[in-house]
């Protein structure tokens, strides 16, 4: 099998474990940030709005892990669909986080500015694993030649 051969195969290489993707760790340091960010929050909101956020938080890098050590690229690109809406989860609670006043926006911006950029990797990622998983897509090409 040549290597341009490889390349047509179903399934990519995936990498050995989910610390070596560069989209988990960008994940955990937005946690760790929105730790720090919430420590500001008021005690009455510990079960409350910085319990959501944080858990919105753990999710991301958890859900990245949690597919990549899956056993097929559909179930990965299932799991960081998971990702993604955890991240839109915690873009609003960032943002009821200032129009309640329990942050100014200058606080949260570092944290939406990560949000938007892992965003997009975790978009790149999931279109470049279904080239690779055809049966990830819902509308995987029919052969136009009959059986």
């Amino acid at each position: 099998m040549t290597s341009g051969e490889k390349n047509m195969t179903n399934e990519q290489p995936k990498p050995k474990h989910y610390k070596d993707l560069f989209v988990w760790q960008k994940g955990m340091n937005l946690a760790k940030l929105v730790y720090k960010l919430t420590v500001r929050f008021p005690s009455e909101e510990r079960y409350g709005l910085t319990s959501q956020l944080r858990r919105a938080a753990v999710s991301v890098p958890s859900n990245i892990a949690e597919g990549q050590a899956r056993q097929s690229t559909r179930e990965f690109i299932q799991f960081l669909s998971h990702a993604e809406g955890s991240l839109a989860e915690l873009e609003t609670q960032l943002l009821l986080g200032v129009e309640t006043g329990f942050a100014q926006e200058s606080d949260v911006q570092p944290a939406l500015q990560q949000i938007d950029e892992l965003q997009k990797m975790i978009v790149a990622l999931r279109r470049k694993l279904s080239l690779y998983s055809p049966l990830a897509t819902r509308h995987s090409p029919l052969s136009s030649r009959g059986h």
